[in-house]
């Protein structure tokens, strides 16, 4: 099993307080022969509807030495992960958290924001010093 992010717990803490409950830490998911683990999974159930939303959630603390390095391999996990969980888990919606001043810092860029834009990467944004989400971003 892989190693938890710096801000594994601090995500997981914010996801509760914003109203999820946790149902899986590195879900394992097998396409084939490939073998995934994403950090965390959460369901929230809207009582009115009876029906809740599924999420996955891949935390990136950008504590590399580059940026732009660090994106290449977050956005690359991402989209391995998301066609993964089309196959195995499609009712799930997978989101990278990031903290709120890499996502002011360097994901505010125009590019970044053009490639977030062009393969439709769905943000959780938090502040990890509060342990609380700042942003989800669809």
């Amino acid at each position: 099993m892989p190693a938890k992010d710096l801000f594994h717990n601090t995500v997981k803490t914010a996801l509760q307080k914003d109203g999820w409950t946790i149902t899986d830490e590195h879900l394992f998911i097998q396409v084939e022969d490939v073998d995934f683990y994403i950090d965390l999974t959460a369901e929230r159930i809207f009582a009115a509807e009876k029906t809740g939303k599924k999420i996955a959630v891949e935390i990136k603390s950008f504590l590399g030495a580059s940026d732009v390095t660090e994106f290449h391999l977050a956005l690359g996990q991402c989209l391995n992960y998301r066609s993964a969980l089309r196959l195995i888990e499609p009712d799930r919606t997978l989101y990278l958290a990031v903290p709120v001043d890499v996502y002011d810092e360097f994901f505010s860029r125009r590019f970044i924001q053009r490639i977030i834009g062009e393969y439709k990467l769905k943000l959780l944004i938090f502040n990890p010093a509060q342990e609380e989400i700042v942003i989800w971003r669809d």
